[in-house]
């Protein structure tokens, strides 16, 4: 474009370039409502004018200034030799009925899957199009529509089906009802993780989230229940690779599930603390470290948990590695694993491998940090423990007035 100058009020105040559809927010601020549309969906936090700073609540009208976006498009039609892009008039905003003429259109044979691309594709398009698609009912279609293909054995329209549940989640308030409308769920996203097809490991670590959500929703009837099956695939997938997403999302359904100690019981025979230590040896992101010490912490309450965790060469060195380098959080969780260890299954071999990869250091470092009182405590009771054992080790000199307190 030549060095022309653009009227102020033809620019988007966020993205600061001539808006294509501009609409008028209730504090009387016009933006490109892309860009509005954006800051107010893309964070619970944005709840405010960007401009004016007064309330803005998600739900408020957008009205559009149909007067100002007559006169850019008249102004970039003139300017069109300048090397100014005509801006078409944007689309009529979907609207409930036309998503749910589609909905229907989905349980037809012969149009389900350009049914379910378009509605991908309306999902993918805006912010504005998937206030009514939940609306009418979408993410619970979508649902419906992957258990279908779970019953028959389909993988056509997996993909843009779990792609739709991406940019629309289930709401919350309604997990639990499609819990109680289609109990094969749960069957259908533990299939779909185990399916061989293209672009899986996007599908797969897409169907992982969705599967996140259900069992946060779900009660403990359900989580009790979980076949073996269930879990042997999580871990499958885990060792196979997904997206950092779909990492996080399959650690959260098995803290979510990990409570009961049949499940417990379960995921230990599936090799699930093997999988674990060797994700965390891969030093991933501080959350991910959080949630994998998380279900170590779990399944170190039992011997086999324990057992399986000591035939792993680096356990105690990683978890130990991890003490002060993530969060209070991972602290929390760390010493509480190796607090089951030294109490149940602190043999001479393991309290002298605690002392040679450092994890005796890191216990007495601890204690000299702010940390919480409870854990402080945990830590005095481990160093008591085999004080004996790593009575000659240097920090134990240092630090013993500090765990004899």
């Amino acid at each position: 474009m030549d060095d022309i100058e653009v009227p102020q009020y033809f620019i988007c105040p966020i993205s600061l370039q001539i808006m294509k559809d501009p609409v008028t927010a209730i504090t009387g601020i016009t933006y490109d409502r892309e860009s509005i549309e954006h800051w107010l969906f893309t964070s619970k936090n944005n709840t405010t004018c960007p401009v004016s700073k007064q309330p803005l609540p998600k739900e408020s009208d957008l009205t559009p200034n149909h007067m100002l976006r007559r006169l850019i498009q008249a102004w970039c039609a003139q300017n069109a030799s300048h090397g100014v892009d005509r801006i078409p008039t944007p689309k009529p905003p979907l609207d409930r009925f036309q998503v749910l003429k589609l909905i229907k259109h989905l349980w037809l044979p012969q149009f389900q899957l350009k049914t379910i691309g378009q509605l991908e594709l309306l999902a993918a398009e805006s912010e504005r199009n998937r206030n009514p698609m939940v609306e009418a009912g979408v993410p619970r279609a979508t649902l419906s529509f992957i258990a279908m293909c779970f019953k028959k054995g389909q993988t056509d329209g997996l993909e843009e089906a779990l792609s739709v549940l991406k940019f629309i989640p289930i709401p919350s308030a309604e997990t639990k009802q499609v819990l109680v409308e289609n109990d094969h769920i749960i069957d259908s996203l533990t299939w779909v993780l185990r399916c061989e097809m293209k672009n899986q490991i996007t599908v797969k670590s897409h169907a992982m989230i969705v599967l996140k959500t259900i069992t946060k929703a779900a009660g403990s009837r359900v989580l009790e229940r979980l076949e073996p099956e269930f879990f042997k695939t999580i871990v499958r997938v885990l060792r196979c690779g997904i997206t950092q997403q779909g990492i996080n999302a399959a650690l959260h359904v098995l803290l979510e599930t990990c409570p009961w100690r049949r499940n417990q019981i379960i995921m230990v025979e599936a090799g699930t603390v093997f999988e674990l230590i060797e994700l965390e040896l891969g030093v991933p992101e501080n959350r991910t470290t959080e949630l994998i010490l998380g279900v170590l912490f779990h399944l170190c309450s039992l011997a086999e948990g324990r057992a399986r965790f000591l035939n792993h060469r680096g356990s105690i060195a990683v978890v130990s590695k991890r003490i002060l380098r993530v969060s209070p959080a991972a602290d929390d969780r760390a010493v509480l694993i190796l607090t089951m260890i030294c109490k149940f299954s602190g043999t001479h071999m393991v309290v002298q491998e605690m002392l040679k990869v450092g994890a005796v250091s890191k216990l007495c470092s601890l204690l000299q940090t702010d940390c919480g009182t409870y854990l402080k405590d945990r830590v005095r009771d481990i160093l008591r423990l085999h004080s004996k054992d790593w009575k000659d080790s240097p920090c134990i000199g240092v630090s013993q007035d500090l765990y004899l307190r």
